[in-house]
């Protein structure tokens, strides 16, 4: 139940939107590329962040570049 404490937790680290040229699904109306994003967990393939509408979504890692 980790997931009911995402909004709330502090982030695990930051990551920069690189782009959002999705094959499948309509990622532009919650990314932005170029905006940096605080990423609340993460597993093999993706990225879970608190996106544009203020609430946590998960995407693939392929659109963010992690901070150093």
């Amino acid at each position: 139940m980790i997931h009911k404490t995402w909004q709330t937790s502090s982030p695990l680290k930051k990551v920069t939107c690189i782009h959002t040229d999705a094959k499948k699904y309509m990622v532009n109306r919650a990314l932005t590329a170029g905006k940096q994003y605080d990423v609340q967990n993460e597993t093999e393939e993706f990225y879970f962040v608190i996106d544009n509408t203020g609430k946590v979504g998960g995407y693939y890692k392929e659109y963010f570049e992690a901070q150093v």
